[in-house]
């Protein structure tokens, strides 16, 4: 059978699919306050869910042990335990999922000799970020089970960020097995399509970072934030003052909310800029997408901030960030020889 074959694609986009599914019930699990549900760490027999109801009650009187319960949840019952439990538990479970969905193809494909060097290559590369993903998923639980009840938004932006980048990266490599042959391309048109990549990474961090601390819900208010402002005076409130930019919940949200500018901004001029040079068709609808997906999310983000977070618009927005991601992913891989 030929090497890199269109069932090699179908797994990587499946894996792609996979991701996307595991970012929106990782989105749910984070707006739900169900990530510090399950405190302890069970590789295979924690994928099946406490049985009975002595499990159950084995398991919240461990989730009471610590600083979620004690200072926000103290008046939880046994049934609200159970329905933060549960979408911590299945993010999980897709997490494993995802494992060895990737991993038993794989060996499979590889017994076969249905991979290129090449994409074996690229594959292991995806392995590792496959599973440096698993662990800061553990990493960025254990920083709310000390002393605070929530997670560190540095690890969560970690995490968060980290999905992004393992999912572009898997695209990109079913990409390259969908349009092998490479055509040359023009270098600075390339160049600003990186930009504006780069801006995209630093606006999803930035996301991650408003959503650890919980920045979405101060300034419900736009284009202004409150009294008005422009730049409210909490903003630049601690000293010394790059505290604000990675710690201060309104400085954070000020830096998303220029960010956010600068990324429909960036995608203007690559759409501008692509009406004067000659444009397959691929590359056009890249372009194209990208125009329509950045004011769809830019619209999603006012209403988020607008309606103070309901999860629904929480969830859209998140999502919104993954479809500008692939068609910004897309479109620069058919910028790139």
């Amino acid at each position: 059978m030929k090497k890199d074959n269109k069932n090699v694609m179908y797994w990587l986009l499946t894996g792609c699919f996979l991701i996307f599914i595991m970012v929106i019930v990782g989105g749910i699990t984070r707006l739900t306050d169900s990530g510090l549900s399950i405190s302890n760490y069970k590789l295979i027999t924690g994928t099946i869910p406490p049985i009975g109801e002595q499990e159950w009650q084995e398991a919240f009187d461990l989730y009471k042990q610590y600083p979620e319960y004690q200072k926000l949840h103290n008046h939880f019952t046994l049934e609200d335990f159970k329905s933060i439990y549960f979408w911590e538990w299945l993010h999980r479970v897709i997490g494993r999922a995802i494992g060895l969905i990737f991993i038993i193809p794989f060996i499979y494909f590889l017994i076969r000799k249905q991979l290129t060097g090449s994409t074996i290559k690229k594959c292991l590369i995806l392995l590792v970020l496959g599973g440096f993903q698993g662990f800061l998923g553990w990493y960025m639980v254990k920083s709310g089970l000390v002393d605070r009840p929530d997670v560190s938004h540095y690890r969560l932006a970690a995490h968060l960020t980290t999905a992004f980048l393992t999912f572009a990266a898997t695209l990109w490599v079913a990409l390259d097995l969908k349009f092998p042959n490479k055509k040359p391309v023009n270098t600075s048109f390339r160049n600003l399509i990186l930009v504006s990549y780069g801006i995209l990474i630093i606006q999803i961090i930035y996301g991650a970072f408003v959503a650890g601390l919980k920045a979405g819900l101060l300034h419900n208010h736009w284009p202004m934030m409150n009294e008005g402002k422009f730049i409210h005076s909490s903003v630049y409130i601690l000293d010394p003052f790059y505290k604000n930019i990675i710690e201060n919940p309104s400085g954070i949200q000020f830096i998303h909310r220029i960010i956010a500018f600068l990324v429909v901004l960036s995608i203007f001029i690559i759409w501008k800029r692509s009406r004067r040079i000659s444009l397959t068709s691929y590359q056009q609808k890249g372009v194209n997408a990208l125009l329509i997906l950045v004011l769809v999310q830019f619209m999603l983000g006012v209403f988020t901030i607008l309606l103070q977070v309901p999860l629904w618009l929480g969830i859209a927005h998140q999502v919104g960030a993954f479809f500008l991601l692939s068609a910004m992913t897309f479109t620069l891989h058919r910028f790139t020889k």
